[in-house]
């Protein structure tokens, strides 16, 4: 059984920046591909960015491209979103993700075999 749980949410001012963890469960870490979305209310999930098995591509939303990174340990089972200059516009649950495939376009969509419970991220002054 894969679980992904997440972490590092939180409340934070506008500009500021947060990093998120994902810790993931199973042997077969190394070969899938993560990604993060994001839900705020009353919206559909959206992504937000992916990163592939071997960590040597990733994808961005236009929309938090030069802000966010994705970035991946396979020592430590964990992949990471650091969050910077974060908006009011960006609250929402972020979502971690995996295709046990390691389909890093795949990934850009909600079809992934996994989801982790979301951790809530909240800009605001």
């Amino acid at each position: 059984q894969v679980q992904l749980v997440e972490s590092g949410g939180g409340l934070v001012q506008p500009g500021g920046s947060l990093r998120l963890s994902c810790a993931v469960s199973g042997r077969t870490f190394s070969r899938y591909a993560m990604g993060w979305f994001r839900q705020a209310p009353g919206k559909e999930r959206q992504f937000v960015a992916a990163i592939s098995w071997s960590g040597g591509s990733t994808y961005y939303a236009d929309s938090v491209k030069g802000r966010f990174t994705i970035s991946r340990v396979s020592g430590k089972n964990t992949v990471y979103l650091q969050m910077n200059n974060l908006k009011p516009e960006e609250t929402a649950v972020y979502y971690c993700a995996a295709d046990a495939r390691g389909d890093v376009v795949r990934t850009t969509t909600p079809a992934v075999d996994y989801w982790g419970q979301g951790t809530q991220v909240t800009v605001s002054s």
